[in-house]
């Protein structure tokens, strides 16, 4: 494999050329110029031509972008959609699952993303109940624990890949097999997932998976990708619903048979066009060598933290992302968060409502978080445990 070009994609990123240290890309990651310029051109091109004049060559690019994004999840174009947020794309794929009824039991790990809980309670007052699936030694959601709470009365198995609060990777093959095995349908968030590690929604044998789009892929913010089975896609019934997701005929309106069921007429296709280029560079740059780059830097970050005194890591499982949860005695996590600011480094800083079950279960008010991507070089890990120490001592 060769090895990545670290150099190219900072010169190709205007974020990086001012001086800008980012470990913020869990919460949005930093453009290229080329996904900015398609962004532009595609809007130039509205207010020359007339927005809905180029929505023609808009619906272009959008088809680009569906192409890519099935190329990156190993997918059938027709499986994927497109959203304005991640959250927003779970919640309508969750909402058309129903209708849900008294004694629905939903199983989910205990890392899972508080705005999905959210959506579920939706269900919780028509009766369903959310439970928990037990971790193993190491913090991970356990497959055979799983397989021993299943029963009938199970609708959904959901689970959050790679939580926002750490770098622990849930096993989610293994909850797919067990999924399987019983027939129930299985749903990811893999919005930290999707442009950090490769995603293979094959082997993850899973029924729904969403992602964001302005995290690791790079893409502009109100972006995010959807991805039904196409032997699924029958069991949903959503719940939005116009003349591009159900056209019309003379038989009446009839929803399409692809994921773009989930989709409407009213889009923002520059906002795609960008997206449709981050996802292009993606394939481009090859995943498994932006997984290599991002595992070696994670490493050697969370190694020099153990170094520091008063600072302690919160990452769970074994195999252990880009995300790197920890805090800094002396420090709240949000106000170091600030500090790093002043000094023109970006972290993030999660408190419980991201990831409440797992947060509560550990006692923790809040973690402050580096996320790693290619985008970062040496200079930047070196400047963080500098700023780290600096306010520490």
């Amino acid at each position: 494999m060769n090895l990545l070009n670290v150099q190219q994609l900072r010169e190709a990123t205007p974020g990086c050329q001012s001086g800008l240290v980012h470990f913020n890309h869990a919460g949005a990651s930093l453009p290229s110029q080329a996904t900015l310029d398609a962004i532009i051109g595609q809007l130039q091109r509205e207010a020359r031509d007339g927005p809905m004049e180029a929505g023609e060559q808009g619906a272009v690019l959008m088809e680009k972008a569906r192409h890519a994004a099935a190329q990156l999840l190993n997918a059938p174009t027709a499986s994927i959609a497109f959203a304005n947020s991640g959250s927003t794309a779970w919640s309508m794929a969750f909402q058309a699952l129903g209708p849900w009824q008294r004694g629905d039991r939903i199983l989910v790990g205990r890392h899972e993303w508080g705005g999905n809980l959210a959506s579920m309670q939706l269900a919780v007052q028509a009766g369903a109940r959310v439970e928990v699936i037990p971790c193993d030694a190491t913090g991970a959601v356990c497959p055979v624990a799983l397989d021993s709470m299943i029963d009938a009365s199970v609708k959904l198995i959901d689970l959050t890949w790679l939580p926002a609060n750490g770098g622990l990777i849930n096993p989610a093959e293994a909850i797919g097999a067990v999924a399987r095995r019983h027939g129930i349908p299985y749903f990811i968030d893999a919005g930290q997932a999707v442009g950090q590690v490769p995603v293979d929604v094959q082997a993850l044998q899973c029924d729904v998976l969403k992602s964001a789009g302005r995290k690791h892929l790079r893409g502009p913010r109100g972006t995010a990708l959807l991805y039904v089975r196409p032997g699924f896609l029958q069991r949903l019934n959503p719940a939005q619903r116009d003349v591009f997701s159900a056209p019309w005929s003379p038989q009446g309106f009839d929803l399409r048979d692809d994921a773009r069921r989930f989709e409407t007429s009213e889009v923002s296709f520059a906002l795609l066009a960008g997206l449709g280029n981050a996802l292009q560079e993606m394939n481009n740059v090859g995943i498994e060598r932006v997984w290599e780059n991002v595992a070696q830097t994670s490493a050697r970050i969370r190694e020099a933290l153990r170094e520091i005194p008063g600072a302690s890591l919160h990452d769970l499982g074994t195999l252990q992302s880009g995300l790197i949860a920890f805090n800094l005695a002396g420090w709240d996590a949000f106000e170091l968060k600030r500090q790093l600011g002043l000094k023109h480094i970006n972290i993030g800083a999660n408190g419980v409502a991201y990831t409440p079950l797992d947060m509560q279960a550990r006692g923790l008010a809040s973690v402050a978080r580096i996320s790693v991507s290619p985008l970062n070089n040496d200079h930047d890990v070196e400047w963080l445990l500098a700023a780290l120490r600096d306010l520490r001592a």
